[in-house]
């Protein structure tokens, strides 16, 4: 009703969309900036006075006021306008060289301003055309820059990783010179300092406008799992190295460090073992030895041992035995009971393995299944199960399901290589029966 105290809707809209945190710096602002006009008048009228001390304070202290205002209000103010989506966010500081000449700056200001010699404020005047051209000039180097990244399709830790920058300049008359991409400085809340894909600065020295130039790094990853890159950062110092200037390049990319794939010592004291109990006395399409026997009709000549024909003065041939790895289920149990660092350790150690194996079978062209919580590929031929499988081991991590174990059938239609931590005495006997099993703690 008209004459009430409560407001309308509209109005309490309105009043919620007023910023007044910019309002109260905006209006400090203009005090600190009458305050630092009101000072410099009075260093004027105390110099004339003869009062030079008194006028060097207050003039010392306007500049200061004016400076604080520069740097604290208008950046602040400027970030909170409508105008910032359209202008690309340039940050800065300033280098030792940067800081000496600020300093002589001033010194020279406060002596022109006490003496009122035109030749120190010709100086003066020349060192601010300095440094506005230099703001300037870097802003202009940076302006009209793209990033690029190319990365192989599969990456694996603790191997060295070859990696494409190219930097586009889009200018259509500038080039640009002594540019710098490196990491973000504040980097993102999500990604920690050693998941980024790239660590180490990368240099440009000149870049012509509208072309692109390549430049190749090696990265290395030392640990498998989800690297992020949420953006680069590029500086320069050109032309003075007085001011640094840097800006955000979006580039979002994430990339799966698959485990090692290395050899290790553990993998050549289990392949031996594993060997031996995935090829069976039976005869087959294998490499070893099984026997010999008469020649019969429908034998192949390759397989004819022409010395124990001699021997015999009767036609041998040989046979292999059958190698029932050609068709291998491995199974990784990531239970874990205990959250100690040792027993992270020796599960790195059975992921590591896991690769290895995977990656051995997948060289002698075996049919191959992945098994692990929550995951399972399919039977088939290893290279279409291998990198599904090498991702899921990039990404795996312990957990304490107890009944991984038990939930596997005890007929498989392979042979079965099942990593786990559990105790050697849990292991079902059907299980234990028709698999091999490697436990974390031989490790």
């Amino acid at each position: 009703m008209p004459g009430t105290a409560e407001s309308s809707p509209d109005a309490r809209r309105r009043d919620s969309t007023v910023d007044w945190p910019a309002w109260q710096r905006f209006l400090l602002a203009l005090a600190g900036l009458g305050l630092a006009l009101l000072l410099a008048v009075e260093a004027t009228a105390l110099r004339e006075a003869g009062r030079y001390a008194l006028a060097a304070a207050a003039a010392v202290t306007a500049l200061g006021l004016a400076a604080a205002v520069a740097v604290g209000t208008i950046p602040y103010l400027a970030r909170r306008t409508v105008l910032t989506r359209f202008i690309v966010h340039i940050e800065y500081e300033f280098t030792r060289a940067g800081l000496i000449y600020v300093v002589l700056m001033f010194s020279i200001a406060l002596a022109a301003v006490n003496t009122g010699n035109n030749l120190l404020h010709l100086i003066l005047a020349a060192l601010l055309a300095g440094l506005l051209v230099s703001g300037v000039v870097s802003r202009l180097m940076l302006q009209g820059l793209e990033i690029e990244l190319d990365l192989p399709e599969h990456i694996f830790a603790r191997r060295p990783t070859a990696a494409r920058l190219t930097l586009h300049n889009q200018k259509r008359v500038f080039a640009s010179f002594a540019v710098t991409l490196a990491p973000p400085a504040v980097r993102k809340r999500d990604t920690a300092p050693d998941r980024q894909v790239l660590t180490e600065p990368v240099f440009w020295d000149f870049l012509p406008a509208q072309s692109a130039r390549p430049r190749h790094r090696e990265l290395a990853f030392s640990v498998r799992g989800r690297y992020a890159q949420e953006g680069l950062r590029l500086a320069t110092r050109f032309p003075f190295g007085l001011l640094v200037k840097a800006r955000y390049v979006p580039l979002r990319r994430e990339v799966i460090v698959l485990p090692a794939i290395e050899p290790t010592a553990e993998f050549y004291e289990v392949l031996p073992l594993v060997s031996g109990e995935v090829e069976t006395p039976a005869k087959g399409r294998g490499h070893d030895l099984y026997g010999i026997r008469d020649y019969q009709a429908n034998d192949t000549a390759r397989h004819v041992d022409w010395k124990a024909t001699a021997r015999s003065q009767q036609l041998k041939v040989r046979e292999f035995t059958r190698e029932d790895e050609r068709r291998v289920i491995l199974v990784l149990d990531p239970h874990l009971a205990s959250a100690e660092a040792a027993e992270h350790a020796r599960f790195e150690k059975a992921v590591d393995l896991c690769a290895c194996l995977a990656w051995h079978f997948y060289e002698v062209g075996a049919e191959m299944q992945f098994v692990t919580q929550g995951f399972e590929t399919r039977m088939g031929p290893s290279s279409a199960v291998i990198y599904p499988a090498l991702e899921r081991l990039a990404l795996v991590q312990p957990g304490n399901d107890a009944g991984f174990l038990a939930s596997l059938p005890l007929t498989a239609p392979g042979f079965r290589i099942i990593l786990t931590s559990r105790a050697r005495g849990s292991i079902s006997s059907g299980l234990w029966s028709t698999s091999y099993v490697i436990f974390f703690d031989s490790l």
